[in-house]
Formats: C-alpha cells, structure tokens, sequence
C-alpha cells in the first residue's frame, strides 16, 4: 500500500502556555506530525508519519495516532522523546526550553510505500535529519516534496537554550533538493537574509525550489513560483495559540494541491485550514473540508473588497 500523504520529523510532545491557554501536561504536536494529522482530518487516506520516540511516550503516541487516523511504519526507538516548554508573549513572541530530544533518522531503510508516497513533508524539529538524508530522499522518490526548514535552522546550546542561525549552509543546499520549502517569516529572513517577505520568496526559488512560501501569521503568506507572485490573506480569526498552524498550513497545502495543482487555490485553503488551527490548542479539534471551503469563499470576498 503506497501512501498519498508522508511527514517526516520527530513528533514531540510539548507544553503550551499562552495568554489564554496554560496546559500543564505534555500534548502531541511536532512540525511532521501536524501535517499529518491536518492531511487526516480533512479526510485523505493513506497518512503516514516517520520519527523517532522514546519508551518514555511511545505507547501514548501509538495510541494518539491510531485515534486520529494517521500510520506509524517506521519508527525509531529513541532514548527518550522530544518536546519543548513553549511559552507565548501577549505579542505572540514565544520562548522554547528544551524538555526532551529524541534521536536521530536514519536515511537507509525507509519503507518503499513510504518512499514512493505522492506527497511528503520533510518537517524536522531538531536537526534529526540532515542534508545527506534529503539528498538521499529526492534521488529515491518521485513524491512531491516540501521542506519546513525550522529544525534545520536551530539547535541547542551549551545552556540546553535553543540557538538560531545555524545550519543556513544545509538549508540553502537542501531547497535545491525539494520542490517546496515554506519558512515563516523570522526563518525566511534568516536563510535568505531578505527581511521582505517577497524578495525572500523569490530567493527560495532562485535556489531551486518550484514554489517558495513564505508564512506572515495573521498577515497571511507570499507564495513565489518563479514567475509571479501570490499574495494569499489570512482569515480574521482570534488567536488562542498559533503552536502547529503553519504545519497545518503545509499540510492543506498538500491536501488540496494534490487535487488541483492549482497554486492559488491550494495556498488558499492551507491560509483558511490555518486559521482553524490557531483558534484551537493542541490535536484535537475538528478540521473538516467543508469548513476550510466555507472559509476560502470568505477570504476571496474579503480581498475583493479591499482591492475594489
């Protein structure tokens, strides 16, 4: 069974505070595993995640993914499980402190219905795969890949404190290996040095992505395919905790591009999926298609409006 939908990157299990969330107990999130657990919810079959965890949740996370549809067929034992202490600022700043790390990935031995996927997002969280992983994927697969660089530009310190900056000269190397790479903001100005979100768009693709897409949070996303730009808005909601929405983002992104190819279209509906995710804290919460839809036909009036 080859599967539509594959993310790759240690799930962790975290704590969330926020203005107006304060969760004490570890929850299941991660860059790979949001995007799964979107794919899932939206109703596509066939999902699967790749990472390592530990004896410490791994029971737990069988159980968190078996509920929410989503396949677990390699896994590595790790010597415990990753997981951060975020903690949010009423400006949506965050600080991170490190409560877990868990063990690498190993490039060789991927599952073959894994590797010929259609879709995969390659979403590490702490340098768990490496540039030499990447480049053995694309010479591998045909799947469609996309690039959340966060975990290959950060690493930890000699404090245990989580450090930026490191890694560009992977992650400039890498963007030439997959077709789409979707930084955030502070992690495209980072890479590419372009405080613009348009220029540092445009510079992902100069590097050899197909698609360059830049998240802006509550300001939306600038898509860049080479040829044009794409000015995607975001939908007007209340921010309760914006942990896991760009991984949703990339996730409906994959989920409707599948269908369409169509680039406007699917960055549409990952901004409209997106801001679901940020009204809601941690997996559970419903994210249906008909929803999202309902959403993308608002975001278009909405930015008819403005520009008329």
């Amino acid at each position: 069974m080859v599967y539509n939908f594959v993310g790759i990157g240690n799930p962790v299990y975290d704590i969330i505070m926020t203005p107006k969330v304060r969760r004490e107990e570890r929850i299941l999130s991660g860059c790979s595993t949001n995007s799964c657990l979107a794919c899932s919810k939206l109703g596509m079959d066939r999902v699967a995640l790749i990472g390592a965890i530990g004896p410490d949740f791994k029971e737990r996370f069988l159980r968190d993914l078996k509920r929410f549809n989503v396949d677990a067929p390699f896994l590595v034992n790790s010597k415990e499980t990753g997981g951060f202490k975020l903690v949010y600022d009423s400006k949506g700043d965050r600080t991170l402190e490190v409560l877990g790390v868990a063990d690498k990935i190993p490039a060789d031995n991927l599952p073959k219905d894994c590797v010929d996927s259609k879709a995969i997002v390659l979403g590490p969280i702490l340098q768990e795969i490496d540039l030499g992983f990447i480049q053995n994927l694309q010479r591998n697969s045909k799947a469609m890949t996309l690039l959340d660089p966060q975990g290959l530009v950060r690493s930890i310190d000699a404090n245990h404190k989580i450090v930026h900056n490191v890694g560009l000269d992977v992650v400039r190397k890498a963007i030439g290996f997959v077709d789409f790479v979707k930084p955030n903001e502070m992690e495209a100005k980072v890479i590419t040095g372009h405080g613009n979100p348009y220029r540092a768009a445009e510079t992902l693709v100069k590097w050899g992505a197909k698609l360059g897409l830049v998240t802006l949070a509550e300001k939306g996303s600038v898509v860049c395919d080479g040829h044009r730009f794409y000015r995607i808005p975001a939908y007007r909601t209340e921010l309760v905790d914006a942990t896991g929405s760009g991984d949703t983002y990339a996730g409906a992104f994959f989920f409707e591009y599948l269908k369409t190819s169509d680039v406007l279209a699917s960055s549409l509906f990952a901004s409209a999926a997106a801001s679901i995710k940020v009204e809601n804290s941690g997996p559970d919460f419903p994210l249906l298609e008909d929803d999202v839809r309902s959403r993308v036909r608002r975001i278009e009036v909405d930015a008819k409006v403005q520009n008329s």
